[in-house]
């Protein structure tokens, strides 16, 4: 069978998948609300799997799926397999659990507005009306003190009225912690009223938190996968062996698990997979409309590691292997504070968690551990180009320091899939989309305007041919992913970068990301020299 994370469909999968939208289209008319409400919501945007197994004679099945729950109906709709665990049956465990936090959650926010509130408005009432007193006789104390400085500035008061003073600054002084121990004293009740409120909301909420870390850890207990010899785990025991070690949110709910277990369920072996996007994009995700997609990682590769074990998978391609042993990195300049590289696509610019080879480790094997070569800033492994390496701490520190402020102009090349002609947008402008990874399914980042981190890029397109669009780009920020995404969004151009393997098309010809760094220009502040490189793309 495909390997569900890195694939290319096999035609039985598409043509299962078309004949589910030519299905979903027909529903769209129907008499029946359900189907109706099915269609409507899942036009928003929703992942759908294709499962094709067969049976003991051979006999060639299809099964559908989608991604988490829709509508009223949560796991249940006509055509689709069901869930691997149903938790949300009316009357069942998770739903009783469920509804008492729910009362908890009432009975939280009743006792905030009926209960503490009033006590809290009490307190800072009476606070306010002591402190009052309080800085009011201090008001008084400073004008006492004020006419005594004067008449001791003076220099008429004689040696009686100078030891009255004396006392009279004395008692102020006591009067003032004595003034100040009667408002504590006076404080005190409503205090205490106001502490034994807020402790008792403290035990209602811990008690709320026990409460719902056990109902999720009797879910993951209960949640169990079969893999192809038969055999079960639960969540809680498929994460415990993973970084992660608590499964997250929506584990095993996705369209492999749900296809795989219920292959496994009626007895038949999978034999083809695919994922396809259907509806709209969804929360900055970049997602079109009828494309395959790989399973996430961050919540499947557990999960489908455990269920696809007793089935021969196709290994994934080694795309790095087969691109660096193609070219390697070039130096094209070299002086005693840095150094130039030309870096081909498919070498990481740091070393990865594999064994891939990496620009840093290659700078080390030329330079020696001595001369301490590191690259200075990045590109993607499939991005092409020039990238700064700095010799010593002393120079690395000056060359970030300059990226980190902006003072390093850098132009980079693609080309877009698409007609920029064909565009809302004007030929040059500026595109800004704050992004954020998405941190179950990395490396992919998404568009996020509460919590994304400021992405700039101002572009220029060139020139269109060959059914591509060339296109200038200038990063004012250096995000991960940002020109891939700021391309493929339609938050953006709305045009993904040929050979994009993570956001592009999976009918783009390109061997390669299509993505160059051209030209980069800087002044280094440890030679005082104005420096400009730039190295045309060979697409």
């Amino acid at each position: 069978m495909n390997n569900p994370f890195e694939y290319t469909p096999h035609d039985s999968c598409r043509e299962a998948f078309l004949r589910l939208c030519a299905r979903l289209e027909a529903l769209k008319s129907s008499p029946r609300a359900d189907d109706v409400n099915l269609c409507r919501e899942l036009a928003e945007g929703k992942m759908l799997g294709v499962l094709i197994a067969e049976d003991a004679c051979g006999a060639p099945h299809t099964l559908y799926a989608f991604s988490g729950q829709l509508g009223n109906r949560g796991f249940h709709h006509r055509g689709f397999v069901g869930p691997v665990f149903d938790y949300l049956l009316p009357d069942g465990y998770f739903k009783r659990g469920e509804a008492a936090i729910s009362r908890m959650n009432a009975e939280i926010v009743r006792f905030e507005a009926e209960e503490l509130s009033p006590l809290l408005n009490d307190y800072n009432l009476a606070k306010q009306r002591l402190d009052a007193r309080v800085d009011d006789f201090k008001q008084e104390c400073r004008l006492s003190k004020q006419q005594r400085d004067f008449r001791r500035r003076s220099g008429t008061a004689d040696e009686g009225e100078l030891a009255e003073m004396i006392r009279r600054s004395q008692f102020e002084k006591a009067e003032l912690r004595r003034l100040k121990q009667r408002c504590a004293a006076e404080l005190l009740p409503v205090a205490s009223a106001l502490e034994r409120a807020q402790e008792r909301l403290k035990a209602h909420k811990e008690r709320r938190r026990a409460d719902s870390e056990a109902l999720q850890q009797w879910l993951f207990t209960h949640f169990t996968l079969l893999n192809a010899r038969g055999e079960r785990k639960s969540l809680s025991e498929i994460f415990a062996e993973t970084s992660l070690l608590i499964p997250p949110s929506g584990a095993g709910e996705c369209c492999a698990p749900k296809l795989l277990q219920a292959a496994y369920m009626q007895g038949l072996k999978p034999v083809a997979m695919a994922e396809y996007w259907y509806g709209k994009p969804k929360g900055g995700e970049i997602r079109r409309h009828g494309l395959h997609y790989p399973a996430c990682r961050g919540k499947c590769l557990p999960v489908l590691s455990w269920m696809l074990q007793g089935l021969e998978i196709d290994p994934p391609l080694d795309r790095t292997a087969q691109r660096a042993a193609a070219q390697e990195p070039k130096i094209i300049y070299e002086n005693e504070w840095f150094c130039v590289v030309s870096k081909p696509s498919g070498i990481l610019s740091v070393p990865g968690k594999g064994s891939a080879l990496s620009l840093q480790a290659w700078l080390t094997d030329k330079y020696g551990e001595q001369r301490d070569a590191k690259p200075a800033h990045r590109l993607d492994q499939d991005t092409s180009g020039l990238l700064i390496a700095t010799f010593g701490q002393r120079a690395l520190k000056t060359m970030q320091a300059l990226f980190a402020t902006r003072r390093v102009a850098k132009t980079y090349v693609a080309e877009l899939c698409g007609d920029y002609r064909t565009l809302p947008h004007p030929r040059r402008g500026r595109i800004s989309l704050p992004l954020i990874p998405d941190v179950l399914d990395r490396p992919r980042q998404r568009v996020d305007f509460e919590r994304g981190k400021e992405a700039v890029t101002d572009y220029e397109f060139v020139s269109f041919a060959r059914g591509r669009s060339r296109v200038i780009f200038h990063p004012l920020t250096g995000r991960t992913h940002q020109l891939r995404v700021h391309a493929a969004s339609e938050q953006g151009l709305g045009l993904p970068i040929a050979g994009d393997r993570i956001y592009g098309l999976p009918s783009s010809s390109a061997e390669r990301l299509h993505l160059h760094a051209e030209k980069i220009e800087f002044t280094f502040p440890l030679d005082g020299r104005h420096y400009l490189f730039e190295l045309p793309a060979e697409f």
